[in-house]
């Protein structure tokens, strides 16, 4: 089988001291990020951890993002399930060129990265260890549950979020616990934006 390339532009920051002993994080940042973006909130969240943190391929008016949508909330699941590969193929070579362990990575996403994030989770659920999923959404439905047993999944919501209403997080988390997963949903009295409460709950959650 031929090796997969290296095929996004991204940051890799080396595991340092105790943090040698953690998964790495996977950062995946929302729409109009970059691969600099979620640096600081990994090594919050998981000080010393190696950190894997891809730019998403997609432009939409010159923001990057993980997958494109055809209006607000609305996304052509072809193309999801397709970036989701593309992306997992992606942190499957990371982990051979940068000896990442046996430990899988744990994504930590924020809106478009955190629904890439739930996407791989789903279509290829041996590649992720887990995921901090802040306020996602369903992007995707597989045709078939997969096995999500022994993950877990933490997803952060803003109970005042214009852009994700609460049932769809509850049905996000229904896919989810669905599979097999051990998940946690933690509301937060928010925006779409992060807050402090947001991070400590999440690094609770991480250990």
């Amino acid at each position: 089988m031929p090796s997969v390339k290296l095929d996004f532009t991204h940051r890799f920051v080396p595991a340092q001291g105790e943090g040698a002993s953690r998964p790495a994080l996977l950062l995946l940042h929302g729409t109009g990020g970059d691969e600099n973006d979620l640096l600081s909130l990994g090594a919050a969240l998981a000080p010393g951890a190696a950190l894997l943190s891809p730019r998403g391929k997609v432009l939409e008016n010159g923001m990057p993002r993980f997958f494109s949508r055809l209006r607000e909330g609305v996304f052509d699941p072809r193309e999801v399930e397709a970036r989701a590969h593309e992306l997992a193929d992606f942190v499957v070579a990371a982990r051979e060129t940068y000896a990442l362990g046996s430990a899988k990575p744990i994504a930590v996403g924020l809106s478009n990265g955190a629904n890439i994030a739930a996407a791989v989770l789903l279509v290829r659920p041996e590649v992720l260890g887990g995921a901090i999923l802040f306020r996602p959404m369903v992007a995707l439905e597989p045709a078939a549950s997969p096995d999500l047993r022994g993950t877990r999944v933490f997803i952060g919501a803003g109970r005042q979020d214009p852009l994700v209403a609460p049932p769809e997080t509850e049905r996000l988390r229904g896919l989810f616990e669905a599979a097999g997963a051990e998940v946690e949903l933690n509301w937060a009295s928010a925006g779409h934006g992060l807050t402090g409460a947001d991070l400590a709950a999440a690094k609770r959650w991480l250990g």
